[in-house]
């Protein structure tokens, strides 16, 4: 049976969805990480309380500083490393 998605696997999943839709753009992975940006901003803008904006300077920290930790946390995230499904 195959395995269930995670959250992060079915965004990933868009991503290739949309950069397909821009066909040879130029750019194209970047303007749809861009557009995801933007909803995502709007989403911790939103939901995320007053402190929204710290919790994205700590990630955008982590994406800069600590690659290795951003890698960490996203196959923390894929199905194939969830032991729970």
């Amino acid at each position: 049976m195959p395995q269930k998605q995670t959250p992060l696997e079915k965004i990933e999943s868009l991503c290739e969805e949309l950069v397909t839709h821009y066909g040879d753009g130029e750019d194209r992975e970047i303007r749809v990480a861009g557009k995801l940006l933007l909803v995502a901003l709007a989403q911790f803008r939103q939901h995320g309380g007053r402190g929204w904006p710290s919790l994205v300077r700590e990630y955008l920290s982590i994406a800069e500083n600590d690659p290795e930790k951003l890698d960490h946390i996203l196959r923390a995230n894929r199905s194939e490393k969830m032991e729970s499904s």
